[in-house]
């Protein structure tokens, strides 16, 4: 509380330092505020991601004329969706071998993430605003589902029971593996800054998201819980091996189940790359 400054007229002689206490009158009451804090109690920033690479394993053919949107892994079948207008489709069979099942989309329809949800096989579009759920063996389309907004990357989490989508900005969202309803949404903070064009995802048995940073040869591995980047990886070394001048950026990301290990391509490449990501010298 704030003492009047007629009391300390009246005590001048009685006391000392009261000509401080009325210069304290004339500030605002901050009641039991505390003291500001120093520099020393202040909030630190955000720690920096884990700075990580590719660590090429090993090589396999891929088509160059694949546009790669989505991969995952299943019990040793490479899932794949491409994108472009009129030429996007979804493909089955071996890693490095060439596909046993293929599916076109609809000429309208531009295709993108994809992830499997026990025998169905869900697949994004781009503008169209539509999911579309497949039987995971066949291919063949079940049922269309409406979604507002642009459809990226695509992902599972079977321990919370949810997908994972983005779209484009810092934002993933939750939806309801059954009825593709959002649920939930999450930001994504790189350090602190809002991590923008989230692209193709990948959701691994530990909990993380990774996914693929378009433009550019970056994966980011995200903690869902908070959406903070835990980790970058830079496979720029993998774009510069790929040996095609066409080849367009990375995107396409698939964990390899019961191992540290992954398989990553990209747009137009001729490989797919067996890797493991390690500690950035």
């Amino acid at each position: 509380m704030r003492a009047p400054a007629a009391t300390c007229v009246a005590l001048l002689v009685l006391l000392t330092g009261c000509s401080a206490q009325a210069e304290s009158a004339d500030l605002p009451d901050t009641g039991n505020a505390p003291a500001p804090q120093t520099s020393e109690h202040r909030t630190s920033a955000p720690p920096s991601p884990q700075r990580l690479r590719a660590e090429v394993l090993e090589t396999l053919p891929h088509d160059r004329t694949a546009f790669t949107q989505g991969l995952e892994l299943h019990e040793g079948v490479l899932y794949e969706g491409t994108g472009l207008a009129g030429r996007s489709v979804v493909t089955t069979g071996a890693p490095g071998a060439a596909p046993d099942r293929r599916t076109e989309l609809p000429r309208e329809f531009f295709g993108e993430g994809i992830t499997l949800v026990g025998d169905a096989l869900w697949q994004l579009t781009w503008r169209n605003g539509v999911a579309i759920e497949r039987d995971a063996s066949t291919l063949a389309e079940r049922r269309r589902v409406r979604y507002y907004g642009e459809g990226w990357g695509l992902c599972h989490q079977p321990s919370q029971q949810r997908l994972v989508m983005s779209d484009g900005s810092s934002t993933l969202t939750f939806r309801d593996p059954r009825t593709f309803q959002e649920t939930g949404r999450v930001r994504v903070t790189e350090a602190g800054r809002p991590l923008t064009q989230l692209n193709e995802l990948e959701c691994t048995a530990d909990g993380a998201v990774y996914a693929n940073i378009w433009q550019t040869d970056r994966i980011a591995r995200i903690d869902p819980a908070t959406g903070a980047v835990t980790a970058t990886i830079d496979a720029a070394a993998l774009h510069s091996q790929s040996g095609a001048p066409a080849a367009d950026v990375l995107n396409g990301i698939a964990a390899i189940p019961a191992t540290d290990e992954f398989l990553l391509t990209g747009k137009l490449w001729p490989t797919l790359y067996r890797v493991r990501f390690v500690p950035a010298d």
